[in-house]
């Protein structure tokens, strides 16, 4: 049962700003790349590597792996630590660390030293999760579900990106324009309890089920490339099509096994890739006016911080209508593969 999370991040900037400062004027600044940056539903977002303020644009990979660490540590601590507070836990009483992150490499990993940063007993185990992209927490969090059933005691899985560290050099490409307009940093932690959590009976959300669908004949849409000027994103505008084929099956799958239809869900916590993404999700599963509004505001306030916002949308959903018991949530993510993951969670 999930009973604690948290996030952080860095100082961030309106769109308008990052567009004015830095990315139009490389860009060309001609009426397609501004409506594009501009319309991506990001009013504002979060960047521990400011542009407007650091031109990375030429530094090479290992440079910016270097920079990483240093970016990223201080993230994942400040999100790991509300958590374990929000669940009143310490980092001495977790069996299992989990980190997400596919925005950079460093060895030790990002997992050792946030364990050491929290006061961990050496004895903890850990898990890191790289490189799945978008969808990563929801795996993430079945994986860190099993354990808790399997061993009986809490774990903590973190997710944590610093994608301002792949700003890509001048060009008016498309598809660079819109993963430089969707994508920002930030990391959010959840704790996953066994049964009621360690004071008993508690509000939190139980996982039920995780499902997963992968289309591979699609790879090539969603994808990293490690050049030596970081990691360039390719996103190809074939996603939404993809997505709408698959979107509706899958949940389907996760509710009629467990017993539920559509109408039976009570909350949607869905990825915001971007605006078309949620449209796309909110079409083909025939969901009403407002449905999706807590994953609207997260790509508006956030941005796209890759792994972690499905669990921002998760925690949004929860502040803007406390569920009920025995209410059901459906968490959606998506992203390279192509996949699609989806996790069923019910509040106690």
């Amino acid at each position: 049962m999930v009973t604690g999370s948290g996030q952080a991040f860095p100082a961030g900037r309106s769109q308008q700003e990052y567009w004015d400062g830095f990315y139009g004027p490389r860009a060309g600044d001609n009426r397609w790349t501004r409506a594009v940056f501009l319309g991506a539903g990001c009013g504002r977002r979060h960047t521990a590597v400011d542009p407007t303020v650091e031109d990375i644009s030429g530094w090479s990979t290992g440079e910016r792996m270097a920079r990483y660490l240093a970016e990223a540590l201080p993230l994942a601590a400040a999100a790991a630590g509300d958590a374990l507070d929000g669940a009143g836990l310490a980092a001495g009483d977790l069996g299992l660390l989990a980190v997400v992150s596919c925005t950079g490499y460093t060895t030790p990993g990002l997992d050792i030293r946030l364990a050491e940063l929290l006061g961990a007993d050496p004895s903890l185990q850990r898990l890191l999760i790289g490189h799945m992209g978008c969808y990563a927490a929801l795996p993430g969090l079945g994986a860190v579900s099993d354990a808790v059933v399997a061993r009986g005691r809490p774990a903590l899985l973190v997710c944590v990106e610093v994608a301002s560290l792949h700003v890509q050099p001048p060009s008016a490409d498309m598809e660079q324009t819109v993963a430089h307009a969707l994508f920002s940093d930030g990391a959010a932690a959840v704790v996953v309890e066994p049964g009621g959590g360690a004071g008993g009976p508690a509000s939190g959300l139980e996982v039920i089920d995780v499902v997963a669908r992968t289309d591979v004949a699609t790879a090539d849409h969603m994808r990293w490339d490690i050049t030596d000027l970081g990691f360039r994103m390719g996103l190809s505008r074939r996603v939404p099509d993809v997505l709408a084929r698959h979107v509706g099956p899958l949940v389907d799958d996760l509710l009629v096994r467990n017993g539920l239809g559509r109408g039976d869900v009570d909350g949607w916590a869905v990825h915001p890739g971007g605006p078309r993404i949620l449209d796309v999700v909110e079409e083909q599963l025939g969901l009403g006016p407002g449905a999706l509004d807590p994953s609207r505001r997260v790509l508006a306030e956030h941005g796209n911080c890759s792994s972690a916002t499905v669990l921002v949308v998760l925690e949004e959903l929860r502040r803007a209508a406390p569920l009920a018991p025995g209410e059901a949530v459906v968490a959606l993510a998506f992203g390279p593969g192509l996949t699609l993951y989806g996790v069923l969670l019910k509040a106690v």
